[in-house]
């Protein structure tokens, strides 16, 4: 049942996670009273030659860790992995979040190693059991392209670090007309966004009217860097909050708690 008293009710929350990761913010969203709305802004594609992912499959007993970079890295490496043997008890993996955690702990992985207060590549290589990686092999799986960051500090630590492609990310064609008239009618409260990636591509979906809305959107995101590029966006007004989904509601809960029952809504400039 929905706790209608709560400073979210009623408001129009747009969630932009692609769509197989949003589930779970929507119905915590959905719980507080909240109309979630998805706009998802990245498309997560598999790729068409699975064979490298099979040959790593047949080779991780040659790995001391493999490192998951994201959820979806988890399902679509060990989708096709897992179709053809178990996960190999004495390899560590290690991930960024709560959600990939879950993801490989439902898959029978234990062994996991994942930074607790915040989910991003420096957190990781704060963990102790990456500091003295002399002469260990890592594998990292993750989508088309990314930071660097994780695995050149590897290096530099003296491990040798694979790089295997489990997905592509793309921007999704979507009609951004709800968000449209949302705005219009001074009915959209809030954006949560939790990617550079995913900042560039919305700002790319919703067009210059859009663009100007969103310069004047309560604007919630859990990382300094993508505060960092919402400000190059000119977004005006932009809240950073906690890691994860956690950190996302109690943003939104302690913004529209201090600033009543009813948000302001700026006309677009």
């Amino acid at each position: 049942m929905a706790l209608t008293t709560t400073a979210l009710a009623g408001r129009h929350i747009v969630i932009t996670r692609p769509l197989a990761q949003a589930g779970h913010l929507a119905e915590q969203l959905a719980e507080l009273g909240a109309t979630p709305v998805r706009f998802p802004v990245l498309a997560i594609f598999d790729i068409e030659d699975k064979r490298p992912v099979l040959d790593a499959a047949i080779r991780l007993e040659s790995y001391d860790l493999v490192v998951f970079v994201s959820p979806n890295a988890v399902n679509k490496a060990l989708d096709v992995m897992l179709q053809h043997r178990h996960w190999p008890i004495a390899v560590a993996a290690a991930t960024l979040g709560r959600s990939s955690e879950r993801e490989l702990a439902r898959r029978g992985v234990k062994d996991i190693i994942s930074p607790q207060l915040r989910f991003d590549s420096e957190a990781l290589l704060e963990a102790p059991e990456l500091q003295q990686m002399a002469g260990k092999r890592v594998l990292i799986c993750r989508g088309d392209g990314g930071r660097e960051l994780l695995g050149d500090t590897l290096v530099s630590r003296g491990a040798t670090v694979d790089y295997l492609m489990v997905y592509r990310r793309g921007m999704p064609t979507l009609d951004p007309a709800p968000l449209l008239k949302l705005w219009e009618a001074h009915q959209l409260d809030a954006v949560t966004l939790t990617s550079s990636e995913g900042l560039r591509n919305m700002i790319g979906m919703i067009g210059h009217l859009g663009h100007a809305w969103l310069k004047n959107t309560p604007t919630f995101v859990p990382h300094a860097r993508i505060a960092e590029q919402a400000a190059q966006f000119g977004l005006r007004r932009i809240i950073p909050t906690g890691p994860g989904d956690d950190g996302l509601i109690s943003g939104l809960l302690a913004y529209f708690d201090s600033n009543g029952q009813h948000s302001e809504h700026l006309a677009p400039v």
